[in-house]
């Protein structure tokens, strides 16, 4: 269902960078959800389920899909939302390089939709799971932060966010003059990442939660005196964000006279092959998948201290 619906415009979307993306949207009681088509993989009735000992509480157990044993978070139950109705659809998602499916009520259909059009999500509490709401006409969709969800059930997820090779003083002497932004819009992820970057010895770090904010505080910068270099060496993207998602902030980064050479690198749970080649073609400095923190510090490195990434890598 997925790939009819995006196919037709894909190539427009990986050309231009319209801002735009795809969501699917499914319900749970009286709310409605929506997920970044890029996340999902395909949308199935309800399966057998093997229960496991000691798994995590949001989780049912296991289910096969193709021969290959699956998790399945029970979304409603990790959400706290009571209903009456049972659920019947399962959304298997791909995010993190880690297949898990999320059982919910009722898948409903796809709508395609601008970044703009995202909000960010009101400050509710600090245990929020949703990252941003889109207004339709008769309803609001929330957007839940899965990645934050996968990251409670899966401790590796936030392991190898806080792992990185321990560098020497002289290492980290010099990564504390480089000026990083961050544009990350999952709370509990953008803090373990920029807690990490400083802790690797990057201390100026100003962090946005949508490409939209970090873009303005980048234009102001390149109003300012002096070699640009000097006031951001190197930018740090999530892709899937309110306002802005990464694509489009890295489009107009590089179409800047001043900021155009800055490196930027995009480090995100859709790092696809298909997304790969979007990043690329737009003059992405590199690609990282999350959580893969150690390989992000590793690439920064090499593109502040090291060699100059190679063609293939930045050019396509």
């Amino acid at each position: 269902m997925a790939a009819e619906t995006s196919g037709d415009k894909k190539g427009i979307l990986l050309e231009t960078g319209t801002n735009e993306f795809e969501i699917v949207e499914f319900s749970i009681g009286q709310v409605n959800y929506g997920i970044n088509v890029a996340k999902v993989r395909e949308v199935i009735t309800s399966a057998p389920v093997t229960t496991m000992p000691q798994a995590h509480p949001y989780v049912d157990g296991l289910f096969t899909l193709r021969g290959k044993a699956i998790p399945l978070v029970n979304l409603p139950r990790c959400l706290n939302v009571q209903s009456n109705a049972e659920p019947k659809n399962i959304i298997v998602t791909e995010i993190n390089n880690y297949n898990i499916g999320f059982l919910v009520e009722n898948v409903s259909r796809i709508h395609r939709i601008s970044w703009k059009d995202m909000e960010p999500a009101p400050e509710v509490g600090d245990q929020s799971r949703v990252v941003g709401l889109v207004k339709m006409k008769d309803r609001i969709v929330l957007l839940l932060d899965f990645e934050t969800i996968i990251a409670e059930i899966n401790p590796e997820i936030n392991a190898k966010l806080t792992t990185y090779e321990e560098a020497t003083e002289d290492v980290k002497s010099k990564r504390s003059d480089v000026h990083v932004v961050v544009a990350e819009d999952s709370p509990m992820l953008r803090d373990l990442l920029v807690t990490t970057l400083h802790e690797s010895g990057y201390r100026f770090i100003r962090d946005f939660g949508n490409g939209q904010d970090a873009w303005n505080y980048l234009q102001e910068l390149s109003q300012r005196d002096g070699n640009i270099n000097e006031h951001v060496g190197v930018i740090v993207s999530d892709v899937e964000m309110p306002k802005m998602d990464g694509h489009r902030l890295l489009k107009l980064v590089r179409e800047d006279e001043r900021l155009g050479k800055v490196p930027l690198v995009l480090f995100s749970s859709l790092i696809s092959d298909e997304m790969r080649l979007k990043g690329e073609q737009l003059g992405a400095s590199g690609q990282i998948a999350k959580p893969e923190i150690n390989q992000l510090i590793g690439l920064l490195d090499n593109l502040i201290f090291g060699t100059p990434i190679k063609n293939e890598q930045s050019n396509g």
